[in-house]
């Protein structure tokens, strides 16, 4: 019998990629809704962003808090380096989605990995083209080399991962993305389902096909797992901060691809993002979000 991955949690409740509106208690309200107990895991620590929130824009990157992440990132990428050394799971728990480029940071430092870039959004705008300059819609660009080198290219390690390495699943915002001027991803070597090829396909094709080509490349030593709360259908998971209206993932459907992945035994972690307790009084959601999870990782 295959022993399954030893799960341990990383607290990591940055909000500089986005606003100080609640995500950063996300990872006091999933392990109170049970992800930590139900999935036997054990706490590893938690990194604390270094410097204040800042909500002006730098007029030269057009980045909100761009210095502050990158230290973070660096912050971010050592324990993640750690806990990948201890052959553990880390399950890394934000706050918003920068945080990625610190756990990608990590990986970069000690080898050649994919991601599985579970998300409602694409996260592909160059700053200029951002609404907001949160780079909380930017950090597939800045992970896969794009944008300013304060975060593209943090200690000379660009890119983070390469295009060829990266699967985009489940996303529904090209519309609005590229009514906004964001580059496509579909225009990059990347692996692209979004939510219509998902749907077209079925979910059990889209995800078997979506993880094929990081199973069968030999120069991976592995991939990460990025989930981001709104890829969830928002009927079942409106406690976000950017809501993209009709669509998205069933609970089930999400377990299926989690469990997918898991089983392939070359998931090495996961970031969990974007979930925002304010938006949940109840708890309830969080603690469906939580079942899902566990459904998908045990």
């Amino acid at each position: 019998m295959v022993e399954g991955p030893r799960y341990v949690i990383i607290d990591a409740p940055s909000i500089l990629g986005l606003r100080n509106t609640g995500v950063q208690d996300l990872p006091e309200a999933l392990k109170k809704a049970g992800l930590m107990d139900r999935l036997n895991a054990t706490f590893a620590g938690r990194v604390q962003p270094s410097m204040h929130y800042d909500p002006t824009r730098d007029p030269i990157t057009h980045l909100l808090n761009g210095t502050s992440i990158a230290l973070f990132s660096k912050d971010l990428s050592k324990i993640v380096n750690i806990e990948i050394e201890k052959k553990n799971f880390p399950i890394v728990l934000g706050g918003d989605c920068s945080i990625l480029i610190g756990v990608l940071l990590g990986l970069r430092r000690i080898g050649r990995y994919g991601l599985f870039f579970i998300d409602g959004h694409s996260d592909f705008y160059q700053p200029q083209a951002s609404t907001t300059g949160e780079v909380a819609d930017m950090e597939l660009a800045f992970v896969s080399g794009r944008g300013p080198d304060i975060l593209s290219n943090i200690d000379g390690l660009k890119p983070l991962i390469l295009d060829d390495d990266i699967v985009v699943f489940g996303y529904r915002d090209a519309e609005q993305s590229t009514s906004y001027g964001s580059h496509n991803v579909r225009d990059t070597s990347m692996q692209v389902l979004d939510l219509s090829d998902v749907r077209n396909l079925g979910i059990n094709k889209a995800a078997s096909l979506a993880v094929s080509n990081l199973l069968t490349s030999e120069d991976l030593s592995g991939f990460w797992i990025h989930l981001d709360a709104d890829v969830l259908n928002d009927r079942i998971m409106p406690a976000v901060d950017y809501r993209l209206g009709t669509g998205g993932l069933e609970f089930s459907e999400l377990s299926y691809i989690l469990k997918i992945l898991i089983s392939s035994q070359k998931a090495i972690g996961m970031t969990i993002t974007i979930y925002n307790p304010n938006l949940d009084s109840s708890g309830s959601i969080a603690r469906n979000f939580v079942s899902c999870i566990v459904a998908g990782l045990l």
